[in-house]
């Protein structure tokens, strides 16, 4: 029978603030998103406090209410490493895991015995390695392994890991359980349903397959086979190839020279152009957009994109060079931008591209790729942006997120090692 778990860091942005920092335990604790601007993640004693998701930093900062919280600007660098040391801690405790999202990683349980038992020890050895509190559920599904997981987060009697692999746990669950916490069914879903009388999950379990089918289409259906028992997710070790890539930012002051949004758009590319190569994968098309966001009153709002379609490639001189002649063309002066990105589409894997016999060195790689790989290479040695090309140096990087809040990179910079 199979079985599933999922495994979720509690608060997990301000939990990687706190494992370096002991004495914010017990304080409330706030991440803010990029450039400063709202919460996006709170510890339990920050939500005490009332503040919520997406409350703007500069409208609730100076509330004398609030004069306890310790603020932090989003230090993804951080994050990400914590969530690579959680994956294997993990993998070393199950047969295979499928990463969810940064903070959340799905688990094959099937075949173990004390499954409860060995979800407990593996809290706690996540916890001994990276100071990261998680909660842990499981069941015979995905969704249950999802809705067991937020049971475990809102009970603290269950000790962190919820227990829903027998129908019998599930039934009594199911009854005072909102159907607005089921995982895939969002709020539309959910008022549909309650124009139905249905509320609980108890209600929409008992509805005819026939009719969820009718009322929310297949996807409905799936999900409520997934409440019953019905495994119809598989766990996907092997992610499956993304269709689109996209970076980019809002200034942390408007930009207002072509050489400034330039270097912002370079290293924008240059970014892209890493994340293709990490998963083997080229782009056929490539997008460029810019825009004033929200301008300052009196003042009409004003966006462009370009895009066009190139020999695929993760080539950073090539991208580089078409997102500069695209960015050219809709500049504009006298406009203040605020926001610009670039956008890859069309992705392919590399080894079912056709190479240019022209271009190519004797291992079967163009000089630019060569090149890029070799700046990778450096990179992942001595730091990022240790070599980067000359068109991402020019400019002041005053276009650069606001970020007056940032803790350091205690895991993935010498520099900022924590000290003993």
């Amino acid at each position: 029978m199979a079985l599933f778990g999922l495994i979720d860091a509690n608060s997990f942005y301000c939990s990687c603030e706190r494992a370096f920092r002991p004495d914010l335990v017990g304080r409330p604790v706030v991440v803010l998103s990029n450039n400063d601007g709202c919460a996006i993640a709170r510890t339990a004693e920050a939500k005490s406090l009332g503040i919520r998701m997406g409350d703007a930093y500069h409208l609730i900062r100076n509330k004398p209410e609030l004069r306890d919280v310790v603020w932090f600007s989003s230090n993804y660098a951080l994050y990400a490493d914590m969530s690579r040391r959680i994956f294997e801690v993990i993998s070393g405790h199950v047969p295979s895991v499928e990463p969810y999202s940064i903070d959340e990683m799905f688990m094959d349980l099937s075949g173990l015995s004390d499954v409860a038992g060995r979800m407990h020890v593996l809290r706690y050895d996540v916890l001994r390695a990276t100071k990261v509190p998680t909660c842990v559920g499981f069941g015979p599904t995905k969704t249950i392994a999802k809705l067991a997981n937020a049971m475990a987060k809102a009970n603290p009697g269950m000790a962190g890991v919820c227990d829903l692999s027998q129908s019998r746990y599930r039934d009594a669950l199911y009854r005072d359980t909102p159907v607005s916490e089921v995982w895939g069914l969002g709020r539309r879903t959910c008022e549909k349903l309650g124009t139905l009388g249905v509320t609980t999950v108890s209600q929409f379990v008992r509805m005819p397959s026939a009719r969820v089918r009718k009322t929310l289409t297949v996807v409905g259906e799936r999900i409520h086979a997934e409440l019953q028992g019905v495994s119809c997710l598989d766990l996907e070790e092997v992610s499956a190839p993304r269709k689109g890539a996209t970076v980019s930012r809002s200034f942390g002051a408007a930009i207002v020279t072509f050489d400034e949004l330039r270097q912002a758009l370079m290293t924008f590319t240059s970014r892209l152009s890493e994340k293709l190569r990490a998963e083997n994968s080229v782009a056929a098309n490539l997008h460029v957009f810019m825009s004033t966001g929200f301008p300052a009153p009196g003042r009409a709002p004003h966006g462009s994109a370009r895009q066009v379609r190139i020999q695929p490639t993760s080539n950073v001189f090539d991208l580089q060079r078409h997102a500069a002649a695209m960015a050219l063309e809709m500049w504009r002066d006298g406009i203040e931008y605020r926001k610009a990105g670039v956008m890859a589409t069309e992705i392919l894997p590399q080894d079912q591209v056709p190479q240019d016999l022209f271009s190519l060195t004797q291992d079967g790689k163009s000089r630019g790729d060569r090149i890029s790989e070799t700046m990778d290479a450096i990179n992942a040695r001595f730091g990022k942006g240790t070599v980067r090309t000359l068109s991402m140096a020019l400019g002041r990087d005053t276009w650069k997120p606001r970020a007056e809040m940032l803790s350091r990179r205690y895991t993935t910079c010498l520099e900022e090692l924590p000290e003993v």
